[in-house]
């Protein structure tokens, strides 16, 4: 810092003896007033006087400046030069702090180390004083306890005393006959005479002043018991005689339903099949509430066979020839089939549409058909599909063919 000053300090110098020349080189110019040139020339020199001599002066304050920094300079120098000293000094200090810090830390440690083992033999006193504690606690609640269970026993024996010979233990020895201060009998043969003589009392049974009253009681009870007891055989034998009934009405209702079935079964299986013949057997039992149901196909050009050895289009006809020949039973208004003509061909699709109409003009049921098949769609009255104009946006579009058909034929 201080060689810094100095070449500040001598930069500063060079100026102001630069603007000493500059101002002694004007004093030896010639002046022509007649000449422009040298008017020019003047003005020049002036102005570059004015700006040297405005250098100048701020060299001179930079100086000044340099100067005051050059003297804070060299104080902190002196300063610094005597800090090692000091650093040393204040490290002695510390380090002697250090020591007797860890000196006392030594101390407290053992101070810890001891406190924590008076701590734990505290610790263990206490525990064996709970230990004893706890002990002499459960010794008084079985003194207690046995104290109190002689309590009761004593309290028991006065009772039984009191029932049995109408007595309390004071008048205990003259109702036994002993007198003051003579030696009691031995408890053996007592006992025994005292059970056979209860023996003997429990032969001869208690007196009960209520028997008439519960005899009474007993024969009401019985008599209420023996009408219940008709009134559900009586019940019984009416909820037989109607189960058995609407067994009959079952099967009768069951039979007639069955062979209605199996007729149009048997007619929409031949108009599906274009020919062939199928039946409805009830199979298993007798009883047509309990028996099975079989179904005997037989299509045209081949023999009689189970549903299960057809093939997927023919279980598909056979299947929907049932449906319909059970819809056809008891027709309903509206009627949804989704999917059907999925696993059929073209041909069949088209004998079943043929059956659709059939149907439609039979029992007046208006059919929903959901299909992707261009033949079915072809053969409805009206169509209803969803198209997507927009990404993301569904709209409902309706055809009706029957209003085209005219309209076409119109034209």
């Amino acid at each position: 810092a201080a060689i810094n000053l100095a070449d500040g300090w001598l930069a500063s110098r060079e100026l102001i003896m630069v603007a000493d020349a500059a101002v002694r080189l004007m004093a030896t110019v010639p002046v022509a007033g007649t000449s422009a040139s040298a008017a020019r020339r003047r003005a020049a020199l002036e102005a570059e006087l004015a700006t040297w001599s405005e250098r100048g002066a701020r060299a001179a304050s930079a100086r000044q400046e340099l100067e005051r920094r050059l003297d804070a300079s060299r104080a902190e120098h002196d300063s610094l030069a005597t800090a090692p000293d000091a650093f040393i000094l204040r490290r002695r200090q510390v380090a002697g702090e250090i020591e007797a810090a860890e000196a006392r830390r030594r101390g407290a440690a053992d101070a810890l180390a001891q406190a924590e083992r008076r701590l734990a033999e505290a610790d263990r006193e206490a525990k064996r004083a709970l230990e004893e504690l706890s002990g002499a606690r459960e010794v008084r609640a079985g003194a207690a306890a046995r104290v109190e269970g002689l309590e009761e026993r004593l309290a028991a024996a006065t009772r039984a005393l009191a029932d049995n010979f109408e007595a309390d233990p004071a008048g205990l020895q003259a109702l036994a006959g002993l007198k003051p201060g003579e030696e009691l009998p031995e408890p053996g043969p007592t006992e025994a005479k005292l059970a056979s003589l209860r023996a003997e009392r429990e032969r001869l049974g208690g007196v009960n002043l209520r028997a008439e009253e519960e005899l009474a009681e007993a024969e009401g009870k019985q008599a209420e018991l023996a009408a219940e007891r008709d009134e559900l055989t009586e019940a019984i034998r009416r909820l037989r005689g109607a189960v058995g009934s609407l067994n009959r009405e079952g099967r009768e209702r069951l039979a007639v339903a069955f062979e209605t079935v199996s007729r149009h079964f048997t007619r929409l299986f031949t108009d599906l099949f274009g020919g062939g013949t199928a039946e409805l057997t009830l199979v298993e039992s007798d009883d047509p509430l309990e028996a099975g149901l079989e179904i005997i196909a037989h299509p045209p050009g081949k023999r009689p066979q189970t549903l299960s050895l057809l093939s997927g289009g023919e279980q598909a006809l056979t299947a929907i020839a049932l449906i319909f020949a059970v819809f056809l039973t008891n027709p309903s208004p509206i009627c949804v089939l989704d999917e059907v003509d999925a696993p059929l061909d073209d041909a069949n699709v088209e004998r079943y549409c043929d059956l659709l109409r059939s149907m439609a003009a039979e029992t007046e049921t208006r059919f929903l058909v959901i299909t992707h098949n261009p033949i079915t769609m072809a053969r409805m009255d009206r169509l209803f599909g969803v198209t997507m104009a927009e990404r993301g946006v569904s709209q409902l579009v309706s055809v009706d063919l029957e209003g085209a058909e005219a309209l076409r034929e119109a034209v």
